[in-house]
Order: structure tokens, then C-alpha cells, then sequence
């Protein structure tokens, strides 16, 4: 059995499978023995589990199809042997997935008419892909990376990465010369206070080499992907990078650094410390927003309201708690609210998640947080577009 990596893609798949009962199992696995020995017997007992919820509500045949695959894989010792850190289990009469989930979170079994995608949109949210563009006077190169990874990406052979490929003979003499400040330890005399002469020309082709290059990363990656660009440069290039760039992509956040004056590892997590911080003010910023906006109603964090405004298409954007589980069946009688279920059992469906499912299907924005980062205690935070 494959394990799948976790992708927009996939997520979009699982969002359109039509059939009406559907198995998640996320749990704790191990890449190595003898802690993983232990994982096909916890994995048998959630099958175990999983069966009673299922024999309350469906009938056996059905039963026994929609376990099939887990009770194949529950006997398949050799793919116990090579499991990864944490597995996702998704099934459903007609389509079976493992996805490995890079990523701290809690055991869980949910069985539903939907799939329980909340793991997995936090990991791709957590995982945050980016982009960055390590610029220098006379070349550049472009990454692409997340909270685990930066790889170089392969630009085409027609995509000028030097300064001299760009200008050719219209460069200005002895460019490389002049514009050696430029060097991999980072020192470097800023030229720009003089005037006149070749100096002044050697920051024209300068301009004109960063202007095509932040147009050229804009208009084949930045639009294709919608990924957020860092720029990784030495500090006295930034101010005529941002002057010339139109690349909506690019974040405010920056390495200032010559990307090899380091190792590949100590770029990667200068990077990501980066992304970070540019998350982090997002978030805070739509948690202010939503605590602002509370008292003339244009923010809720009731689970019913929720309901009702995103079938009406009326919620710009919504907080939703990442390992709470609210299942309908807990609603209190006598308080007419939701309340949060054991999720170490099975458990029918979970409420956050459809929620979070139908703001995304409506075109809103989905932010999927840990509990003591949420403005709220119910579970959910929205913020209404009205």
C-alpha cells in the first residue's frame, strides 16, 4: 500500500467523493522497530472500535465492504515494517488512501458522510509552502520550501539567471568589476552615494536586471502557484528590488543574507523562521479583527449561527480549533449548545469540520489553529463578510 504525501490536490479529491459513509483513522505510528510492532495492534484495535458506532446505524454488508481495506492492511505485516512517523487512514466503499502526516497531532477516529479533512488542511497550512528568491547584483536563484524542505527549483534555459545573459553586450564594462561588493562573506561597500560615471551605469543595469527578474519569477511561478516569495539578499539590494518589483507575491518579510554564505540547512530555517513570523502576524491580525468587530455582530463564535450564515454564503473568514471535536449528538438539551466529545473513541462526524468544509466550498478562507491561540472557547471563530 502507498503512502501518499499530503497535497492540495488530494484534498480537493477527497472533498468530491460522492459516497454517502466514509472511515477516518488518524493515528500514532513509528518508522522503526520495536515501537512499530506495536502500531498494527492499536491499528486492529481502532477496527475493533470502529465497528460498534457502525452496527448502530448501518447494516452488516455495508459494514463489512467499508472495512475491507483496513482489515486487508490490518494483515499486511510488510507494510507495518516501513510505516512513517503518524498515518492517516481514509476510507470509503469505492476509495482508500494512507496519507503520512508530517505533523504533531491527537489520535482520532471519526466515521461520516464526509471526509474528515481538518488534519489535513492544518498540515497544508502549517506546512505553508513558499517561495523564495535568492537575489544577488549579478545572479539569482529560486527556492521553494515549507516548515520541512527547501529545494532549488530548475529554472528553463530561457529564463535569464545572470545579469549577463539578461544584458548581453548592452552590458555596461566591467559590470562584475565595479559591482563586486556583491561577495559570498556578506561584506560589501554600498556604491549607490556616488554619482556619475560608471557607477551610475552599473546601477541602471542593476534596475534593469532585478526588474525583469522579479517580473519573469511573477509571471511564471508567483501566479502560477499563489505562493508566497521571500527575498534573500544582502541589505543594500533590497531597497532597489522592492523600488522596481510588482509582484504582489512578495512577502514584507526577508532574509537579508547572501544565501551562500550558508549551508543549504541554516538557509532553510532562516526561511521558514521567516514565514513564520509572517504567519503569526496574520493570525494575530484576524484575531484582532474578529474581537473588534464582535460587538456590532459582524463576528461569531457560535456553532449554529455558523451553520446558518455560511449556507447563506455570508463568512469571510473562519478560525477553526484544530483538535477539537464537537459531534451533534453532545448537544445539551438544557443549554441548546454543542459540546465537545471524547475523541479518543469513534466518534459520528465532527461539527468544526463540517463547518470548515462548507466555508471553504463557498470561496472562504479556512485558518485551522491550536486551542490556545483562538480567540474563542467554542471551538470556531468566523468573521462575517456583511
Amino acid at each position: 500500500m502507498k503512502i501518499k504525501s499530503i497535497t492540495p490536490e488530494l484534498l480537493q479529491e477527497l472533498l468530491s467523493v460522492a459516497e454517502a459513509l466514509r472511515i477516518f483513522l488518524y493515528m500514532l505510528t513509528h518508522s522503526s522497530h520495536p515501537e512499530n510492532a506495536q502500531d498494527i495492534v492499536r491499528f486492529k484495535n481502532h477496527i475493533k472500535q470502529i465497528n460498534k458506532p457502525l452496527s448502530e446505524k448501518y447494516p452488516t454488508t455495508e459494514i463489512q465492504k467499508l472495512l475491507e481495506p483496513f482489515e486487508t492492511l490490518a494483515n499486511d505485516n510488510e507494510f507495518w515494517k516501513y510505516t512513517s512517523d503518524g498515518l492517516g487512514f481514509l476510507g470509503s466503499a469505492l476509495r482508500f488512501d494512507v496519507v503520512h502526516l508530517q505533523m504533531p497531532f491527537e489520535e482520532l477516529v471519526i466515521v461520516s458522510d464526509r471526509f474528515h479533512t481538518k488534519p489535513l488542511r492544518h498540515f497544508l497550512q502549517s506546512a505553508d509552502h513558499y517561495q523564495v528568491l535568492a537575489l544577488s547584483v549579478n545572479a539569482i536563484q529560486l527556492f521553494e520550501g515549507n516548515r520541512h524542505s527547501l529545494l532549488e527549483i530548475k529554472l528553463p534555459d530561457d529564463f535569464s539567471k545572470t545579469i549577463k545573459e539578461l544584458l548581453g553586450e548592452e552590458l555596461t564594462d566591467k559590470h562584475s568589476t565595479v559591482a563586486s561588493y556583491d561577495e559570498v562573506g556578506g561584506e560589501s561597500t554600498n556604491l549607490h552615494h556616488r554619482h556619475g560615471g560608471k557607477i551610475d551605469e552599473v546601477d541602471s543595469d542593476t534596475e534593469r536586471f532585478f526588474r525583469v527578474i522579479t517580473a519573469a519569477v511573477s509571471d511564471q511561478y508567483s501566479k502560477q502557484g499563489s505562493l508566497s516569495l521571500l527575498l534573500a539578499s544582502l541589505p543594500e539590494h533590497r531597497n532597489l528590488f522592492y523600488r522596481v518589483n510588482k509582484n504582489p507575491f512578495v512577502s514584507h518579510k526577508r532574509i537579508e543574507i547572501n544565501h551562500q554564505s550558508v549551508s543549504i540547512e541554516k538557509f532553510a530555517h532562516l526561511s521558514w523562521e521567516a514565514m513564520q513570523l509572517a504567519y503569526n502576524e496574520k493570525l494575530e491580525t484576524l484575531v484582532t479583527k474578529f474581537n473588534q468587530v464582535k460587538s456590532d455582530g459582524s463576528s461569531s463564535g457560535n456553532l449554529d449561527e455558523m451553520i446558518d450564515e455560511t449556507e447563506a454564503g455570508k463568512v469571510d473568514t473562519i478560525l477553526v480549533e484544530a483538535h477539537g471535536v464537537i459531534a451533534k449528538k453532545q448537544k445539551d438539551k438544557m443549554t441548546d449548545r454543542f459540546e465537545r466529545t471524547d475523541s479518543t473513541l469513534p466518534v459520528l462526524d465532527d461539527q468544526l469540520d463540517i463547518i470548515n468544509e462548507l466555508v471553504y466550498k463557498i470561496g472562504g478562507s479556512v485558518v485551522i489553529e491550536p486551542i490556545e491561540q483562538m480567540p474563542s472557547q467554542t471551538g470556531l471563530a468566523a468573521i462575517l463578510s456583511y
